[in-house]
């Protein structure tokens, strides 16, 4: 059964590590580049970001909330070293591109997917954990199975399972890209995956995939009072694991809410999550499906996953780093660094925002993988403290040592004075 779409989008979320030695070059490098521009929070323009987030969490990850116009003014009249310095000392800076609005002929072709790039953002964290997040639309596309797709293309373009051939039929709907060999290379040139000194390659817990965030609201004669969402279950599971139209799913439907982790608050609306990517999927029936969700599914929840995602890859960091001895200074301090400031019980007062908060804290398995490098960590501390006492011990018995010697040549000294 064909669906009808009535609208649709995927961010592509793409995870990559900067050295933190090279991250004020980075930023500098981001200010140099034209295309690049910071992105200022305002609590009137953002009303809706800034009173989903509690205070704590607005200061770390959107500063510039606090920002006053004598702040903004004095940050945009710096010369752009300064401005890198000032950036590289707060825990998060969000950059936007500035796309090309031309837009390139379509090609006669029924079997070509037309998609158009609407945003991207550049998402970088103190600590080197960066995000690029590429937003998508299908353009003059109804079919479901299509976006399915696109999406499972989509997502691989600039992987090691890239394969040219795979996507000969999607055609790029703006003017900077001829195929999708370019959009690799472009997507290369965003986050300076060539300059081996700025990227660091120690950790890659996605394979250079994307991570695919969906939504679609379909046509509500697929979904509604009489025909009901069991009925597009096996679409809707496609669409929650990314992957293509043409795969036939097998699984047991009296556990499929438990299995694929799955979230219905509304009739009309369900939401997906795995590891490796998220959907919104709804039906038009209700109105408040493609008038409100779009724009909060888009915003708050998705800089909900974005925090969940920071966690789940620093973490995974300083895990695989523990098992390092040159390493452990950094581990101490990054592990101290990641309890203290991103490791959070709670960033928002919302209900459905704390329910997806926690939803990804249980599907990215974050409370394991906290207590399990915490043990790491302990051990070390106790090993360092075991190596303190048995240097301390060694120093003691040379001071006792040569106080010894030194309180028996002195009294040497005393008895031959009196001699």
């Amino acid at each position: 059964m064909e669906l009808n779409t009535k609208y649709q989008y995927t961010y592509f979320i793409k995870s990559f590590l900067i050295n933190p030695n090279k991250y004020n070059k980075y930023l500098l490098g981001l200010l140099r580049d034209k295309n690049w521009s910071l992105k200022l929070f305002e609590k009137e323009k953002d009303f809706n970001l800034y009173t989903y987030f509690i205070q704590d969490t607005r200061d770390y990850f959107f500063p510039s909330f606090n920002y006053d116009r004598e702040k903004i003014r004095n940050l945009k009249e710096m010369n752009k070293e300064l401005k890198a310095a000032a950036l590289a000392d707060l825990p998060c800076n969000i950059f936007e591109y500035k796309l090309n609005k031309e837009i390139q002929g379509k090609v006669a072709d029924e079997s070509a997917i037309f998609f158009e790039m609407r945003k991207i953002e550049l998402i970088c964290f103190d600590t080197g954990v960066c995000f690029l997040v590429i937003k998508t639309i299908l353009e003059d596309n109804e079919n479901f199975s299509e976006i399915l797709d696109f999406n499972a293309k989509f997502k691989d373009v600039n992987s090691d399972f890239y394969k040219l051939k795979r996507y000969n039929n999607i055609r790029i709907q703006t003017d900077k890209f001829s195929n999708m060999k370019e959009l690799s290379t472009f997507i290369d040139e965003l986050i300076c995956v060539n300059n081996k000194n700025i990227i660091d390659e120690s950790i890659d817990l996605y394979n250079k995939r994307f991570f695919t965030y969906s939504y679609v609201c379909i046509d509500q004669k697929d979904w509604n009072e009489v025909d009901r969402f069991e009925n597009i279950q096996d679409e809707f599971y496609k669409l929650n694991n990314a992957i293509s139209n043409h795969y036939t799913p097998n699984f047991n439907k009296d556990e499929a809410e438990n299995d694929f982790n799955i979230i219905s608050r509304w009739e009309y609306v369900k939401f997906g999550f795995t590891k490796q990517s998220g959907c919104l999927m709804c039906s038009n029936i209700d109105i408040r499906n493609y008038t409100e969700f779009p724009f909060e599914y888009e915003n708050e929840y998705l800089y909900t996953l974005i925090i969940r995602l920071y966690q789940r890859i620093y973490i995974n960091k300083i895990s695989i780093e523990c098992n390092k001895k040159s390493k452990i200074s950094w581990v101490m301090k990054a592990f101290s660094k990641f309890s203290k400031e991103i490791w959070r019980p709670e960033i928002t007062n919302s209900e459905t925002g704390s329910l997806f908060y926690e939803k990804w804290n249980q599907v990215f398995e974050l409370e394991e993988l906290y207590n399990q490098t915490k043990l790491k960590y302990d051990v070390i501390y106790k090993d360092m403290q075991i190596e303190k006492t048995i240097e301390f011990n060694k120093f003691m018995k040379v001071a006792f040592a040569i106080s010894l010697l030194l309180n028996v040549g002195g009294l040497m000294y005393w008895i031959m004075g009196i001699l």
